[in-house]
């Protein structure tokens, strides 16, 4: 378990931080806008858990666990030599998100158009974690164009924006009320 003892440690206070490996670098790098990214995902979650039933808060706070390993994967760069063994994402984590997803999809309303995020409180803040998760999709992609990245935290981000998508429409009355789309309705 990690101990926390000191909030502030002033370590970050000429721009830069530290990754998971100790190698300091500018706090604007891709690599902590990635796991950062992340972050503001998970923290929209915590808003999500405030308006939605038992199921879909135990199934978030699983995912709000995942997502922390998630940033801790991104923050350790790909490195033999490490010392210790880095907690990485892993198969069996993108294997629930489609099992869950496969359960939610099956009791929705079929999709005549597409979905505007709002409907109920917490179909919206699942809607806006979706797009922030797509962004830390798209922020860890770009990291891999620069370092390697592992297969499994894009493909679990990936994986999670679908969910999310699903439960909000499973939150709108299994889609019932869902806000939809309609093309040039106000031309």
């Amino acid at each position: 378990m990690v101990q926390l003892t000191r909030i502030y440690t002033r370590g970050g206070d000429k721009g830069k931080t530290s990754l998971s490996n100790g190698k300091r670098v500018p706090k604007h790098d891709p690599r902590v806008a990635a796991y950062g990214t992340v972050d503001e995902a998970n923290a929209t979650l915590g808003l999500v858990r405030l308006h939605c039933g038992p199921e879909a808060d135990a199934m978030l706070a699983r995912i709000q666990n995942d997502l922390f390993d998630l940033g801790a994967d991104l923050a350790t760069p790909e490195d033999p030599n490490l010392e210790y063994e880095p907690l990485r994402i892993v198969e069996a984590q993108v294997t629930w998100l489609e099992q869950q997803i496969d359960r939610l999809n099956a009791d929705l309303e079929p999709l005549n158009s597409f979905v505007l995020p709002g409907g109920s409180p917490a179909a919206s803040y699942l809607h806006l974690a979706r797009t922030v998760t797509r962004r830390a999709e798209r922020d860890a992609t770009a990291l891999a164009e620069l370092e390697t990245v592992g297969t499994q935290p894009v493909r679990y981000l990936n994986r999670l924006s679908d969910l999310l998508f699903v439960m909000a429409r499973h939150e709108n009355d299994q889609g019932r009320k869902d806000v939809l789309w309609v093309p040039g309705a106000n031309r």
